[in-house]
């Protein structure tokens, strides 16, 4: 996968591959001695996740222009990328000549979505109704967990930060999907964005 991203970059975008990385670990460490334009993240990586990798280089160099090339649709594993600092998500199926735009686009400044991905998320953002009020209200400890899940941790990143248990985070989880009427993680972020209770810009403590 990596060399033939190398070949494309390299001969159809007419780019410079300064250097490629087998991990997230790798990729941190990478970015620190090349210095690259434009970084193609991975998200599915043994040794750490692409969202982390992501994160640890935008809190070392925040100008970094980092593009997540995953082979993820869930809308979950776009809202962890962006909101870790990467300014594209495009799925692995996209062809050479849109992934060398997106390259240029990204090199420019600009924010790219797969166009998939999009569609679902906006759809659901814009046009979903209001959610049905929650019969009684959220409880402290359960916006903060809503919160954290909107900032794309998982459940034991969570109990860490909330000093808990993976399972209290769990039950807390169950408790807040009754009470919204919500089902998943993605339709809970959503409600956590529309209540004003978290941003696309908020990033983990």
């Amino acid at each position: 996968m990596r060399q033939g991203l190398k070949e494309i970059c390299e001969g159809l975008g007419g780019f410079t591959v300064v250097g490629t990385a087998n991990g997230g670990t790798e990729a941190v460490v990478l970015r620190r001695t090349t210095q690259p334009d434009v970084i193609l993240m991975d998200l599915a990586m043994p040794d750490m996740d692409g969202s982390e990798a992501i994160r640890r280089i935008i809190s070392e160099a925040p100008e970094s222009r980092i593009i997540a090339l995953t082979m993820y649709r869930d809308e979950s594993y776009m809202l962890a990328a962006i909101r870790a600092g990467a300014r594209a998500y495009l799925l692995k199926t996209v062809d050479a000549a849109d992934l060398i735009a997106a390259v240029k686009a990204v090199h420019r400044g600009e924010y790219l979505i797969d166009p998939i991905i999009a569609a679902r998320v906006l759809g659901e953002f814009h046009l979903a109704p209001t959610p049905i009020p929650p019969f009684e209200p959220l409880l402290e400890k359960e916006v903060q967990v809503l919160r954290l899940v909107a900032q794309g941790l998982d459940n034991r990143e969570i109990a860490a930060a909330l000093h808990s248990s993976v399972n209290t985070v769990s039950n807390r989880l169950r408790v807040i999907y009754e009470k919204l009427y919500v089902t998943n993680r993605t339709q809970a972020t959503l409600y956590a964005l529309r209540q004003g209770w978290a941003t696309l810009d908020e990033k983990p403590d």
